[in-house]
């Protein structure tokens, strides 16, 4: 019986300096100061055929991937769009190659621009039965981090007696 108590108090151990040594990988940053820089929400307007129309993207890109990911939606019919395609590194900032997609699988556009410093420029296209129709040129800002959405409407905080 002693044998076997030792024998499992020298398994545990052995296995200890293996187990803890999985933790420093928490350690190591996800993230690259790049995709830190870029990451976050979009806001400003898309111009085209139907004028004006006020534009929120929440953009996450992958740098060491070339991947980017998000959801963009049209503040004025309030219709939300999946976004997934290639992102490439260009200087400070990035190029954005991305299709649009309704309920996850309905190719509706195509977004193609550049990301510098704060601000996304680029066009976007509308897609109808697999053809890319109206185009719109499109500016977005990035919004700091923590704040409301521009869009939103903020109501004061009630005052306590």
């Amino acid at each position: 019986m002693r044998s076997y108590v030792l024998h499992r108090v020298l398994l545990v151990a052995a296995l200890l300096p293996a187990l803890t040594g999985c933790a420093f990988g928490a350690y190591i940053a996800a993230n690259t100061p790049l995709e830190r820089a870029i990451n976050g929400t979009y806001e400003g307007v898309g111009v085209g055929g139907t004028g004006r129309v006020p534009y929120r993207l929440i953009l996450s890109v992958q740098e060491r991937e070339g991947r980017a990911s998000g959801v963009i939606t049209n503040l004025e019919s309030h219709k939300a769009y999946a976004v997934s395609g290639k992102f490439q590194r260009a200087g400070e900032g990035g190029t954005l190659d991305v299709n649009l997609y309704e309920n996850g699988d309905k190719w509706r556009g195509t977004l193609r621009g550049e990301i510098a410093g704060m601000k996304l420029s680029g066009t976007l296209r509308t897609v109808l039965l697999g053809k890319e129709l109206l185009g719109y040129v499109v500016n977005l800002e990035k919004q700091p981090e923590g704040n409301l959405p521009v869009s939103l409407p903020v109501s004061p905080a009630l005052a306590v007696p």
